[in-house]
């Protein structure tokens, strides 16, 4: 796998590609946004990490451009203002993470959305528990679980964004939408319904203090 590191300050970009080296991705690097396209538009990329705070040609500019050629893409800032996560989202980016970041979780998230874009499962399996991605069905000990279709759309999301920390904001943005008119409490509420109706594996969804929720295989 190809993983483009698009970050004007050299040093994030060695970080990053230490840690993408160790998982044996091949790493392209660019420092704006438009070296970025010409390297895209030369080379199989199949995942870009993009800062949004770049000269030349911004991040969020650049990935207007990005999404054309269908590839998936981690948006990577210091800026942590709500308004810019949704603005990230709704121009449709996969993920969206804050300076400073974990390069462990940065990984794991890179992980989660090339598994999201490529599709590779059609059910997961933990124990019990069974989702039937193509049939948008839940077991546990083989028996349907009836959950909302959010309730479903967060158990899929937290699937496949395994042991990753999920804010309530990007939660809100990917499962009700960007221009969503609500708040916290709305994720709250359908977390809760959500473990009641998984009954045993109800602490599968862990509560990160200060950041949201995580879906935790130990």
């Amino acid at each position: 796998m190809t993983v483009l590191i698009v970050d004007d300050e050299e040093r994030i970009r060695i970080l990053i590609k230490e840690y993408c080296l160790n998982e044996d991705y091949d790493v392209l690097e660019a420092s704006d946004g438009e070296q970025a396209l010409n390297i895209i538009k030369n080379n199989k990329v199949d995942v870009v990490i993009l800062d949004i705070m770049m000269p030349n040609m911004d991040g969020l500019t650049a990935y207007k451009e990005i999404k054309k050629y269908n590839i998936p893409t981690i948006v990577l800032s210091a800026r942590n203002e709500e308004y810019d996560k949704l603005i990230g989202f709704g121009l449709g980016v996969d993920d969206y993470v804050t300076k400073p970041f974990s390069p462990k979780e940065l990984i794991a998230r890179i992980k989660a959305v090339t598994k999201r874009f490529n599709n590779l499962d059609d059910m997961y399996i933990y124990k019990t528990l069974k989702v039937d991605f193509k049939g948008h069905v839940v077991y546990i000990d083989d028996k349907e679980i009836k959950l909302t279709p959010k309730e479903y759309d967060l158990l899929v999301y937290f699937i496949n964004n395994k042991n990753v920390a999920l804010s309530r904001e990007e939660l809100l943005s990917k499962i009700w939408g960007y221009d969503f008119f609500g708040d916290d409490r709305t994720v709250d509420t359908h977390i809760k319904m959500l473990r009641n109706n998984l009954g045993e594996y109800r602490d599968l969804i862990q509560t990160v203090r200060g950041v949201g929720y995580k879906f935790e295989i130990k």
